[in-house]
């Protein structure tokens, strides 16, 4: 996969079982004004990670494409995501939200699409600040549910990776008392230039 010249560089960098997962860090200077919002955010316990633990619900709030794609960090977001597309392909969001987790709250583990899709998932991390024992990884698996990779939260943190590999986002440890809030954008795959 050739990376697209204006795309940002990223800090990690690795394949889990052939598909692609990035970090990227610094692209965000003003995460602050990100967290700020959300603490006014409305969000209500509907989000579930998959059809058999729709009973154990967790917090979101959806964000309108058309106000996202008005937002700077969507940009941000779009030059991370064009390092991924390849010759007669590139990708277009379809669907924006956020997550916010506490000490407690129970996540499960998912894909965001089937294998064969190759959607991309763009994942911000949005806090001010946040200390290596307050936990909140997101962990990636393997096909043999072996832990791949972990991706810590840090303040403006993004991380792209292929909707196909099994995640899960951890909720924060007893000791931690901010929110943890996760800002996903989904990505669809899609010909361009009449490929």
């Amino acid at each position: 996969m050739t990376p697209n010249p204006a795309a940002p560089a990223s800090s990690r960098e690795l394949l889990i079982d052939g598909r692609p997962l990035r970090v990227f860090d610094g692209l965000l200077p003003n995460v602050g004004e990100y967290v700020q919002g959300l603490a006014r955010a409305m969000f209500t316990r509907t989000e579930f990670a998959r059809p058999e633990t729709a009973e154990h619900k967790h917090w979101a709030t959806e964000i309108k494409l058309e106000a996202l794609m008005r937002q700077p960090i969507f940009e941000v977001t779009h030059l991370a995501v064009g390092g991924f597309a390849g010759p007669g392909f590139g990708y277009r969001p379809y669907r924006a939200y956020t997550n916010v987790a506490s000490y407690g709250d129970m996540l499960f583990t998912h894909t965001d699409c089937l294998p064969d899709q190759h959607d991309l998932t763009a994942l911000w991390y949005l806090c001010e600040r946040w200390d290596l024992e307050w936990g909140g990884e997101t962990m990636f698996y393997d096909a043999q549910d072996e832990i791949a990779c972990a991706v810590r939260p840090q303040p403006g943190r993004l991380v792209v990776f292929d909707g196909a590999i099994k995640h899960v986002g951890r909720p924060p440890n007893r000791i931690c008392y901010a929110p943890r809030y996760t800002f996903a954008i989904k990505f669809e795959r899609v010909a361009i230039g009449g490929a």
